[in-house]
């Protein structure tokens, strides 16, 4: 077990998922620490342009973040309470953050993406800012697929 998540506050996690795929990782990585977790508010955040063209429409967006969120809610939901949170928001990690203080989570739970370092830095690199703008604890959980 990581010492990250050994010593983290974890009475609400906030866990952010992205994708299905991600959703279920996620899940799967969290999975061995729910006997330390009292409630799971999972957030998908949907990025606004801030002027520029969204990715796709945003009913097609919404649907997709139901899915996503309903995936955390079947794999997680008969262990731990499991609220789930569609969010707006220029800015996700910022954004991340004010659903965390809105839902009272004491720490935000995320899985690393993948990506190259020329991506994470042309992309922002989030799950970086997570941790160095951090307002609460914030815990990487890792790959149970790794060691």
């Amino acid at each position: 077990m990581s010492n990250h998540i050994e010593n983290a506050p974890l009475d609400h996690v906030l866990v952010p998922v992205a994708s299905e795929k991600d959703a279920a990782a996620t899940c799967a990585a969290l999975k061995p620490y729910l006997g330390e977790i009292e409630r799971v508010t999972a957030v998908h955040v949907i990025e606004k342009g801030g002027g520029a063209p969204d990715k796709a429409p945003l009913g097609k967006r919404q649907e997709d973040a139901v899915e996503f969120l309903g995936v955390v809610e079947s794999r997680l939901g008969d262990e731990v309470p499991v609220d789930t949170r569609t969010a707006y928001g220029t800015d996700v990690v910022a954004t991340l953050f004010d659903e965390a203080a809105t839902v009272g989570a004491t720490a935000i739970a995320f899985r690393p993406r993948g990506g190259s370092r020329i991506v994470q830095i042309l992309t922002g690199d989030t799950a970086n800012r997570l941790v160095t703008d951090a307002e609460i604890p914030v815990v990487s959980l890792p790959d149970p697929d790794e060691g």
